[in-house]
């Protein structure tokens, strides 16, 4: 017996129970040969991210090389997904990452995770490469490889139109652009959303290059009709009902975010003085309030454009947007506000078109916008170019998505790019960019970046607006952290939205995602075993990272930010390396160390 199955006895369920019957899909693009078949018995009750990290321990080798052939990318839906839970579409793209070198999962909404649940699978497993370029379409009568030479180097948005052409418009998409196809350390998997367009991403880390070289240009998921099988199907629409009114009570989830979406938090973060502006050099712009979602909100409603946008289905919060350009015409959707901070305040850009365009070029060719920002302030820093250049950075863009010479360099990420150009401030952990939120101004966010399984992420664990803790004390910010990434943990592998959690601070609404999953799966889901499933998956990804070489001597913030004083609040990246080494160690917080 299995220690996972033993939890199942423990809670008394049957791990073969409610919608646990999906299916996994194997592909070999090496021999072209398609299995489907069932989730193995001690995986049946994991999902995203937490079945990336079980799949790839198993798996893979973790010295593997990241681009090489023995390399694996796996799709996967939440142990939510098909269900009308709140905002539970999301879809988990993981791999070992060429960027950090590390276990990756990325995750991005749009409408891939709800069709891949409908037609009955709970994830891809993709080895081997193809010498030929290929798309992968999935369908109720079964799942058959195409070639299309036709889409080699194309961009994202020109890949989804001739798609559809050929498949019919209801489908959904996930694909890479040119930067994949290149095997760029940044380079992205977009996912369409509910109009189609490839304004999703699964940006970080570098998994559209390994998508490239699998040779897979595309996974096209067309006519699924299957529907959840509910262990108690009254418990579970109960439990759903009251979290959806939970979300639409909050704040945030239910009028800030609706509103403004997530550059609502450009105020709030350069107010903290955590606004990534020049290269991480100050942690306030002056020209933050023409980036906020205020001022967007504005323009959009001159432009009947859109604040207020789900990126899928069944999400009350709809904190995307709908971005028309000058001339009234749509330019991009889902603009967040790390692409602000990043392609903004850090290359000091005050004009939110220009932003805009920049999210469009990097989702067509296919660019993590973070990635991007990153590696363009510390180009900056090394006299590439000037910053507040607009046309500067439109024109390294461009030079990434053609694959120039110097557009190729830059494809390969912040590290290596400041590297060859002699930077020293490079703002990245585990060799990946940070996000919008300088840690030196909000310091339990900064504790999550540099301990994170996967390098410098935000979405890991964000500890912005946490109550009791003052963001430029390092007291108290190794336990805010802990909590937050095995939070994080557990809505990643639900396949739900990170916002969707914003209520769940209230135990009595965190019940009810237990509640959720034992409609569906059957069973008891206490907080400490929906706790339980977030450790797991941050242990195993933990454990890959240490057999492929990476340790805790890592897990620290770039070495610049514990010596040079960020304005406006002089602060400097305090908490001990010695009490970074504590952010996992479960067994001294009092909650044990589960199994790996």
């Amino acid at each position: 017996m299995t220690a996972l199955t033993g939890r199942y006895e423990m809670y008394g369920m049957d791990s073969k129970s409610g919608s646990t019957e999906m299916k996994l899909l194997r592909v070999d693009m090496g021999t072209e040969r398609i299995q489907s078949e069932d989730v193995a018995e001690h995986y049946a009750l994991l999902g995203g991210r937490g079945l990336i990290a079980a799949l790839l321990l198993a798996e893979l080798e973790p010295a593997c090389d990241p681009q090489g052939p023995d390399n694996r990318l796996v799709i996967c839906n939440g142990l939510l997904a098909g269900t009308l839970a709140a905002s539970s579409g999301r879809i988990s793209v993981g791999g070992k990452s060429p960027l950090t070198g590390t276990i990756k999962e990325a995750n991005a909404g749009g409408t891939a995770g709800l069709a891949l649940a409908r037609l009955g699978f709970r994830g891809i497993v993709v080895s081997g490469e193809s010498e030929r370029l290929k798309v992968l379409v999935i369908g109720p009568e079964g799942a058959r490889l195409e070639d299309a030479p036709e889409l080699a180097l194309r961009g994202t948005y020109d890949t989804c139109d001739m798609l559809r052409a050929r498949y019919g418009d209801d489908i959904s998409i996930l694909c890479i652009g040119p930067a994949g196809e290149r095997r760029y350390l940044n380079s992205s998997v977009q996912v369409t959303d509910r109009e189609g367009r490839p304004a999703r991403a699964a940006a970080r880390g570098g998994l559209g290059g390994v998508m490239g070289a699998r040779g897979l240009k595309a996974v096209v998921l067309q006519g699924g009709k299957e529907k959840p099988v509910f262990a108690d199907a009254p418990r579970f629409r109960a439990a759903s009902k009251a979290y959806m009114q939970a979300l639409r009570k909050h704040p945030m989830t239910g009028n800030i975010l609706t509103r403004f979406g997530t550059a609502s938090l450009v105020g709030a973060v350069n107010e903290m003085g955590a606004m990534p502006t020049r290269n991480y050099s100050s942690g306030s712009f002056e020209g933050a309030a023409a980036l906020s979602g205020e001022h967007m909100a504005e323009l959009q409603t001159g432009r009947k454009g859109s604040m207020t946008h789900a990126c899928q289905t069944g999400c009350p919060i709809s904190c995307s947007n709908v971005y028309n350009g000058p001339d009234g015409k749509y330019l991009t959707s889902g603009m967040e506000y790390e692409t602000i901070a990043l392609n903004g305040s850090n290359l000091s850009i005050d004009d939110i078109d220009v932003v805009a365009l920049i999210d469009r070029l990097c989702d067509d060719a296919g660019l993590d916008t973070m990635e991007t920002g990153a590696t363009l302030g510390v180009a900056a820093e090394a006299g590439l170019l000037s910053y507040g250049d607009s046309a500067r950075v439109l024109e390294l863009i461009r030079q990434m998505a053609a694959g120039t010479p110097l557009g190729m360099e830059l494809g390969q990420g912040t590290e290596r790019f400041g590297k060859s150009m002699g930077v020293t401030r490079i703002p990245v952990v585990k060799r990946q960019a940070l996000a919008g939120y300088d840690p030196r101004a909000l310091k339990g966010t900064g504790v999550t970046c540099a301990t994170s399984p996967m390098g410098a992420d935000h979405t890991a664990g964000n500890a912005i607006g946490m109550p009791g803790v003052d963001p430029l004390s390092p007291h108290g910010q190794v336990e805010v952290s802990r909590g937050c990434q095995q939070v994080m943990a557990l809505f990643d592998s639900l396949g739900m939205c990170i916002f969707a959690g914003m209520p769940a601070d209230n135990p009595e609404v965190f019940g009810l995602l237990g509640e959720m999953l034992a409609g569906v799966y059957g069973g008891d889901w206490p907080p400490e075993r929906l706790l339980g499933l977030g450790t797991e998956t941050l242990l195993r990804e933990r454990r890959f990272n240490l057999l492929a070489g990476i340790g805790e001597e890592e897990d620290d913030v770039p070495p610049f930010m514990r010596t040079e004083e960020l304005k406006p609040h002089d602060a400097v990246f305090d908490v001990p390396r010695e009490e970074l080494k504590k952010v996992f160690d479960f067994a001294a917080s009092g909650q044990g160390n589960q199994p790996g």
